[in-house]
């Protein structure tokens, strides 16, 4: 099955690939599922003070700081005011708005960057599984870290950056029929066998698929 070079934009990634993303000049973070490229946000507000807790917490996950049901920054009853309050111990941190009312702060005329959908990259995986890929033209194995949201023809994109002509096999389980690549491996009976009850989990044993050679390499 060729590979579609159409389907170039991942949908889910790994609590590890957003880690990779942990400087001022390429910041992501995870909440509520969601995964945010928070880049441009700190290029537009440069030097102010409000991104220190963004920064303090790049490539990590700050669901901590929502609350699921409204998808907005925690609140709390502030016992000395009786007011509604946010909820930041990190600190404020930017589109907060301050406790009470300031000259110096400006309203916000469009979405918080926790609601601005331009700043969604994907989508945090639920759980990450390892497989093995094991190419039975040459013998190569690859072991490979991936979403268990994902497609078989996802996985297959992750794959390319091992090889190039990826497309150019037929992908198969225990040497069975080929596998269906609009499926995700779970739904082509490659079980997560870190869900099963076994003594080894899946990341010191985990399954193998198999590459079938079709003699017809695709373009890298």
């Amino acid at each position: 099955m060729r590979y579609n070079k159409v389907m170039k934009r991942k949908r889910f990634f790994t609590p590890l690939e957003v880690s990779s993303h942990n400087t001022e000049a390429d910041l992501w973070v995870s909440f509520l599922g969601k995964v945010c490229d928070l880049t441009p946000l700190m290029e537009e507000h440069k030097g102010d003070v409000l991104l220190l807790p963004i920064l303090e917490f790049a490539g990590r996950d700050i669901s901590r700081w929502f609350d699921p049901d409204t998808n907005d920054v925690l609140r709390y009853v502030d016992p000395l005011t009786n007011c509604v309050r946010f909820f930041t111990p990190r600190g404020r941190f930017l589109h907060v708005p301050p406790a009470g009312p300031r000259s110096d702060w400006p309203s916000l005329s469009g979405a918080p960057w926790w609601r601005d959908e331009r700043y969604v990259v994907g989508n945090l995986t639920r759980k990450t599984r390892w497989i093995r890929i094991v190419n039975t033209l040459t013998s190569q194995e690859q072991r490979l870290q991936v979403c268990s949201e994902e497609t078989l023809q996802e996985v297959q994109l992750r794959y390319l950056e091992v090889n190039a002509h990826a497309g150019s096999y037929t992908w198969t389980h225990s040497g069975g029929a080929a596998l269906d690549m609009s499926r995700t491996l779970e739904e082509n009976q490659v079980r997560d066998e870190d869900q099963e009850d076994l003594r080894m989990t899946s990341d010191l044993c985990p399954p193998a698929v198999l590459l079938l050679y079709n003699d017809d390499l695709t373009e890298g």
